[in-house]
């Protein structure tokens, strides 16, 4: 598992102050607020010092250690910043999206398998799994209770129950 994990996009200034207006990479922009350090790659090298954060409706609004005016953060924009997965807050029944890639997804009742996961797609009311078998064909799962039966991260496996139709031959 990956120890530094995605976050979020700057997006834009957020007032003269040089607060960044960040694109939340989580369900909840609380789950970030405690971050103390964010980094500007997956590598870490030199933490950044989170002076504040705040959500602001789907947005988080951060001010970091040496951004002090609106011009500062706007040369932020388009930049992904990354955290330390242990500072980040989370609920015990949910997943880092980067530990979902990467699953091997299989049916619930028969164990068959249909493919990795290698993509998750945002829409408004759910996510959606892109699930891609041996040959290349992606298929895409919705990410709803009454689909996804299970999920271990430990044994790299997803177990789902999918809708009629979704995996049927052509």
């Amino acid at each position: 598992m990956k120890k530094y994990l995605e976050i979020g996009k700057a997006v834009s200034p957020h007032g003269v102050r040089g607060e960044i207006k960040l694109e939340c990479w989580s369900d909840s922009p609380n789950a970030i607020c405690r971050v103390k350090t964010v980094y500007y790659n997956e590598d870490a090298g030199d933490g950044v010092k989170v002076e504040s954060a705040r959500p602001h409706k789907s947005f988080l609004l951060l001010k970091l250690a040496g951004i002090d005016d609106m011009d500062t953060a706007n040369a932020m924009r388009g930049k992904v910043l990354f955290a330390d997965r242990d500072e980040i807050i989370k609920d015990k029944n949910s997943y880092f999206l980067a530990d979902l890639l990467g699953l091997t997804v299989v049916d619930a009742d028969s164990g068959k398998s249909y493919g990795v996961l290698d993509d998750i797609i945002k829409t408004g009311a759910n996510d959606v799994y892109s699930v891609k078998d041996e040959n290349g064909k992606q298929r895409l799962v919705p990410a709803i209770k009454d689909v996804v039966i299970s999920t271990n991260i430990n044994e790299g496996v997803m177990k789902i129950r999918p809708l009629a139709g979704l995996f049927d031959e052509d």
